[in-house]
């Protein structure tokens, strides 16, 4: 069951990253995120921490940490906050935990594809958020991308809302995620997304919901 497009942004606590003469000192950043080393978010993080060290002549190198290798969603959110990580993975959702007007990008059903999604993310309109954003936190967003429409996998099949009733399904620890399958009868249970195949497997949810790349299982 399709259930929400993910919008998904890239921030820094730092100002952006340009090309630079070599420097005497070397800064050390680090990259957080929650997703698998099989990910494309993963694997393209890694790609782009060593562009940046090769295009600013090795002023900078980061370090990617991810699989919530520094700590759930919301941990890294506080850590951007906090400076004991400089960069992020993260869904709008968590932005909107501080400024609620943010999180109109991870509403369900706001978006007719991906292509207006995108549309919207290099829209004027999400200039002005990001940059009242910005303000409030001091946290710049750097760059925003669709991850897919969320699909729902089940141990108990259905085909649609009536289906979730009763249905014990795991989802992000943010408003909009509980709301929908509450409104279908279904029972949201919010978990870190690094705890999501074991809460399958013991029987504490019996589904969840996430983007089609997230959701299939790794041996």
């Amino acid at each position: 069951m399709r259930l929400l497009s993910k919008l998904v942004l890239a921030a820094a606590a730092t100002a952006a990253l340009t090309i630079a003469a070599p420097a005497a000192a070397q800064t050390k950043l680090k990259w957080a995120h929650v997703y698998e080393t099989s990910e494309p978010f993963h694997r393209w993080s890694v790609w782009a921490a060593g562009e940046i060290e090769k295009r600013t002549n090795g002023r900078y190198h980061i370090d990617v940490f991810p699989a919530s290798s520094l700590g759930k969603e919301s941990d890294i959110n506080q850590g951007l906050t906090l400076g004991t990580v400089d960069m992020i993975i993260s869904g709008l959702s968590f932005a909107a935990r501080t400024m609620p007007r943010f999180g109109v990008g991870y509403y369900p059903y706001t978006f007719r594809d991906g292509d207006h999604l995108i549309k919207w993310a290099k829209s004027d309109a999400f200039k002005q958020l990001a940059d009242e954003y910005r303000q409030k936190t001091g946290i710049q967003v750097t760059a925003m991308t669709y991850y897919g429409t969320r699909h729902t996998t089940s141990n108990r099949a259905f085909t649609d809302c009536t289906g979730m009733k009763g249905l014990k399904m795991r989802v992000p620890d943010v408003p909009a995620y509980l709301a929908l399958p509450k409104s279908c009868g279904a029972n949201p249970t919010p978990i870190a997304f690094a705890e999501v195949y074991l809460a399958l497997q013991n029987g504490t949810v019996d589904a969840q919901e996430n983007s089609p790349t997230s959701s299939r299982r790794r041996d």
